[in-house]
């Protein structure tokens, strides 16, 4: 029992693993799109919408649900989503047809945002000051981790049991995590419980003092500028390597592993932060190699075989982790106060998941409009030019004391 007890996660360790579980959600569909497509008719902008609807929560109620977690308990909100995310994966194969898979979709958008939301805070709570920058980088895997996961095990479940039991196996991991993170996540301490009374104008002041702030917006767009674009690429990515031909094994280790290598970065910017590598430079950077390796990977002008081109993807996906390892512990510091570190985190997933709602559509049009992929640089690239000039003017401004 003592061995098993010493390779089991400790608390922050589950709190990670339990966002990893959520993540799935977001993720198990790229590796079923193509069944979907198929099998609906979808066009290349519907199956855009349908990778997007899912951050469609996100984005509209972010920092209000950060705000809710910091008043109402930040293991409470996380075990609420956890249990919704089980219940709408385990409808969805009951419930054919596109209007309900939307629909459920966005209330998996709901609980994911729920699971997701307070867990920097969690985290922040369950280990001490000196371990925080590195544990912060490995939360932040938790999007790469997911998606690495659904791209390698999906297009294998998908083609044996079929999309209904790749959707209830996401279930059954969420309601895992969720008896887990019961047993083993502390309770929330009375004081972060708001009391009923005091709930609403707690919140509303968390809010005002959230979005009153500017180094929450330039975090938030930060974040959002680099999700959009990173999803708008790995999502697509399964059908593009599909179209060239690839048999579906090499599909899914080639994009699980481009996926993958999205965590090297994440867990870089931990360290190099704390051995005292300025935040604007790790951004740069990230910003910067994505910008090329997009270009590298989409461009007709200097034309690569496949197999560079996905060099250069790996290149996108792996040195752009840099920046959400990197974003998350700048939401800690640039959180207007103590008590709104949730509402900050919650108000940058909001403009995240704003991002990720409209890059993958823009995308599909883009790619219908031209009539493939060769211009997604474009749209990729003026969102790493956006990156720069945000973290650039987040470098500016000094961080709360």
């Amino acid at each position: 029992m003592r061995v098993l007890r010493a390779w089991l996660p400790g608390p922050a360790g589950v709190v990670i693993l339990a966002g990893v579980a959520a993540a799935l959600h977001v993720a198990k569909l790229a590796p079923a799109l193509p069944t979907l497509r198929e099998s609906m008719g979808l066009s290349l902008a519907q199956a855009g919408w349908l990778l997007s609807t899912v951050q469609g929560a996100g984005m509209l109620l972010g920092a209000v649900m950060g705000g809710l977690a910091d008043g109402w308990g930040l293991r409470r909100c996380m075990l609420t989503g956890l249990v919704l995310l089980t219940v709408s994966s385990t409808l969805a194969p009951f419930w054919p047809g596109i209007p309900a898979m939307l629909f459920l979709r966005a209330l998996e958008g709901l609980g994911f945002l729920m699971a997701t939301m307070p867990a920097a805070a969690l985290v922040r709570r369950l280990v001490p000051g000196q371990r925080l920058p590195l544990m912060l980088g490995v939360w932040g895997t938790y999007m790469p981790w997911a998606t690495a996961l659904a791209l390698l095990m999906g297009p294998v479940i998908i083609p044996w049991r079929g999309w209904a039991f790749w959707w209830w196996l996401a279930a059954a991991l969420t309601g895992l995590m969720s008896r887990w993170v019961r047993a083993v996540v502390p309770p929330d301490p009375p004081v972060a419980v708001g009391r009923p009374g005091a709930a609403g104008p707690a919140m509303l002041d968390r809010l005002r003092r959230t979005w009153g702030s500017r180094g929450a917006w330039l975090v938030a767009a930060a974040f959002a500028v680099y999700s959009g674009q990173w999803l708008a690429v790995i999502g697509f990515l399964p059908s593009i390597v599909q179209q060239a031909g690839w048999s579906p094994a090499s599909v899914a280790w080639v994009t699980a592993c481009l996926a993958a290598v999205n965590m090297l970065g994440n867990l870089a910017s931990g360290p190099l932060q704390a051995r005292g590598v300025a935040p604007t430079r790790l951004l740069g950077c990230g910003y910067g190699v994505m910008a090329l390796g997009a270009w590298l990977a989409f461009q007709e002008v200097w034309p690569l075989d496949l197999s560079a081109r996905m060099g250069a993807v790996l290149l996108f996906s792996m040195v752009g982790g840099l920046i959400p390892g990197t974003l998350f512990a700048q939401a800690v510091r640039y959180a207007p106060d103590e008590d709104t570190v949730s509402t900050t985190v919650g108000w940058m997933q909001q403009c995240s998941s704003l991002g990720q709602f409209l890059s993958p559509p823009l995308a599909g049009l883009l790619a219908a409009r031209v009539g493939g992929w060769q211009w997604t640089w474009a749209l990729t690239g003026l969102c790493s030019l956006a990156g720069l000039l945000v973290s650039a003017a987040l470098h500016r401004l000094p961080p709360r004391r």
